[in-house]
């Protein structure tokens, strides 16, 4: 009992990295229609910087989060100007672009990290939180789930409540109406893929201290997001949350039965058995042509 306790509560707190990861996907997607294959780098990008930064050259973590967080938002950038839009009529040209970014990626933490082992990042916020003498809690991991917590917060909060977000959510929906209705599609397009990409890097910035750093570690992460994106429904932010929430607890469990490739393997079979009963996924509405 002692350990189901303690395994659901390590995936609640693991649940904020995919929402966050899950979320910046759908996002982007949403609005601009590309799935965006280098995600996973995205959130690499988040996690090296913060290793460059905080581990070897010992800048305060805060402060490399906020760099990580802004440096990823720039790749963002990049990709949306050079890449998406010029690609916005060729959605396969845009997935194909994406993929050459991954590799890019890739090679550049490389070239930064240099090969070997996994790189280590040390908690900056050490000590663990003990409840009801059994379960136990590192304050390193309370730190990160409430800012991711937060994080979401703050993103609900921005397509709500503000004329951006609605804007954004109005594009998602339909990109030539909302067009119609004075909507400027590329600044759309450019505020939709900085939020994604910002949300990706604090992912990876969070996940820096709690994880192995190296130049793959984006595999994981995309296929974990690609999980909770369709298990949640395509294109719905909310059905991302509890579909991360739902899965993180599920994946848990079974790694600390099984283990990690036994818990991914079963979650894609999970999301195969989801596309056949319900295809629109959890929150996922059907689209009538």
């Amino acid at each position: 009992m002692e350990l189901l306790i303690q395994s659901v509560v390590n995936g609640f707190i693991q649940s904020g990295f995919y929402a966050l990861a899950a979320v910046g996907l759908v996002l982007i997607f949403g609005v601009m229609g590309v799935v965006n294959f280098a995600h996973g780098e995205l959130v690499m990008a988040g996690a090296y910087t913060v290793w460059l930064l905080h581990a070897q050259h010992d800048m305060p973590f805060l402060v490399t989060v906020l760099i990580a967080i802004m440096l990823v938002t720039a790749i963002g950038m990049i990709m949306e100007q050079f890449m998406f839009r010029p690609m916005r009529d060729n959605p396969f040209g845009g997935l194909i672009c994406s993929i050459g970014v991954l590799f890019i990626l890739q090679v550049i933490a490389t070239l930064v990290g240099g090969e070997g082992p996994s790189k280590q990042v040390p908690p900056p916020y050490e000590g663990t939180l003990v409840l009801f003498e059994f379960l136990r809690i590192p304050y390193q991991r309370l730190f990160a789930i409430g800012v991711a917590l937060a994080a979401l917060g703050i993103l609900w909060y921005f397509l709500a409540r503000t004329r951006l977000g609605w804007a954004l959510r109005a594009v998602a929906q339909d990109r030539e109406a909302a067009a119609l209705q004075g909507i400027n599609s590329n600044r759309i397009s450019m505020i939709a893929i900085c939020v994604g990409a910002a949300m990706a890097g604090l992912a990876g910035a969070l996940m820096a201290p709690l994880t192995n750093i190296n130049p793959h570690m984006g595999h994981n992460v995309i296929i974990t997001a690609f999980i909770v994106t369709i298990v949640g429904g395509v294109g719905s932010l909310s059905g991302a949350v509890i579909a991360s929430f739902l899965y993180a607890i599920f994946h848990t469990f079974v790694t600390t039965y099984f283990n990690s490739t036994v818990a991914t393997i079963a979650g894609l079979m999970i999301m195969v058995v989801i596309l056949i009963v319900r295809p629109t996924g959890i929150m996922g509405h059907r689209v009538n042509d």
